[in-house]
């Protein structure tokens, strides 16, 4: 795999920050991991009670795309270059699918106790995390609802030591014509699914357009990897010290604009209308973390609640789904204000709690069982 960013040449050496200086712990990301996936348990959680169907939706849209985005630049800062491609995969694979498989199972699991049918067209495609690669709601959230996006993932982990190849070779004086760029197909990925991609049939009430649009540019992850790919610009524009002057409170500010402007915006909604106030909002982050400034979100408690998100975006949707089951609450339900508070601390307590659970009974065990080769485990033994 290509080497670390940070010795890739630079008209303003000094001004550089590399992903492995002792500046490069950037807890206040970590901390954003978890609003993030707070959104997309947000999101769920509005199936379940009435008001404005698009702030709840896009609510969760805002998450996934924080997180496409933060992929890309987390992995090009943190980049090695004693690491190979391989060992990049194994670590990857480790992080992704022992999470997937058991909370998967035990979904299916309790899908069955309630009579819901699957079948193996379902079972297979989540299992093996394709299910985004084929049109159809049923399948892409079969099973796992939130999987889909593993699925995209996948796809950027086994393209991201080739993308490494190609951004490190940019000039860092061309870098923001490539984000610029980005963004315009990223504004464009609308477009092509109204022309070109064929109709299909209405999806869920939570996603009101056509089917096979919405997968093109909500699912389909050749669409998503360019949210990736400019995750991975924004960290090489904060390495070479070409970022913009842009602090986080604008950044912010800009974000909840953009959030405002995506309600009813149909496919725009998705990805295009908030993805430059979301590189912006990592991409300041950065800089004030590298810079050692103050933030909520590097304390321990969110950095904490950061490294369980991954699980904790995993496990909400049938927590929320079983609980009101368990509880009587029928979707878009009349429940007045307290009643929903008191649902939604409920739910998103026991969400925590269960994916605390993950987190250290599986997650952290099979990193460190797997994730490295045998002969390293050894060797460091």
């Amino acid at each position: 795999m290509a080497g670390t960013l940070g010795t890739a040449r630079s008209r303003k050496r000094s001004a550089v920050i590399t992903g492995n200086s002792p500046q490069s712990q950037l807890a206040s990301l970590t901390g954003m991991r978890f609003l993030a996936a707070a959104l997309v348990v947000c999101t769920h959680f509005g199936l379940y009670v009435r008001g404005n169907p698009d702030f709840w939706r896009n609510s969760g849209q805002v998450g996934v795309s924080f997180f496409f985005i933060l992929s890309g630049f987390v992995l090009t800062w943190s980049s090695r270059p004693d690491r190979s491609a391989r060992d990049f995969w194994r670590r990857r694979l480790c992080k992704v699918f022992p999470n997937h498989l058991v909370t998967a199972a035990v979904h299916f699991a309790l899908l069955c106790l309630v009579g819901a049918r699957l079948t193996e067209w379902q079972l297979v495609p989540t299992a093996l995390l394709v299910q985004s690669w084929i049109p159809g709601f049923d399948l892409t959230t079969a099973v796992s609802p939130v999987s889909w996006s593993l699925s995209c993932e996948l796809f950027f982990y086994a393209a991201f030591p080739f993308l490494l190849r190609c951004v490190v070779r940019i000039r860092d004086g061309r870098l923001w014509w490539w984000a610029a760029g980005t963004v315009a197909m990223i504004v464009c990925v609308p477009v092509v699914a109204t022309y070109l991609v064929p109709d299909g049939n209405p999806m869920t009430p939570l996603l009101p357009y056509m089917n096979n649009d919405a997968w093109f540019v909500y699912f389909f992850p050749v669409a998503r990897a360019l949210e990736f790919l400019l995750g991975m610009l924004v960290a090489r524009l904060v390495m070479e010290g070409r970022w913009l002057p842009v602090g986080r409170v604008p950044a912010m500010l800009a974000l909840a604009l953009g959030f405002w402007m995506s309600m009813g915006a149909g496919l725009y909604s998705f990805v295009a209308i908030t993805v430059v106030p979301l590189a912006l909002v990592i991409g300041s982050t950065a800089v004030a973390d590298a810079g050692g400034r103050r933030s909520i979100l590097r304390a321990r408690p969110m950095v904490w609640l950061g490294e369980v998100s991954f699980a904790l975006y995993l496990v909400h949707k049938p927590v929320i789904d079983f609980s009101a089951r368990a509880l009587g609450i029928p979707r878009f339900s009349g429940m007045d204000l307290i009643a929903q508070l008191g649902f939604f601390a409920l739910i998103f307590g026991a969400s925590v709690l269960v994916a605390w659970a993950l987190y250290r009974m599986v997650e952290r065990p099979a990193m460190r069982r797997w994730s490295r080769a045998r002969n390293r485990r050894q060797t460091s033994d």
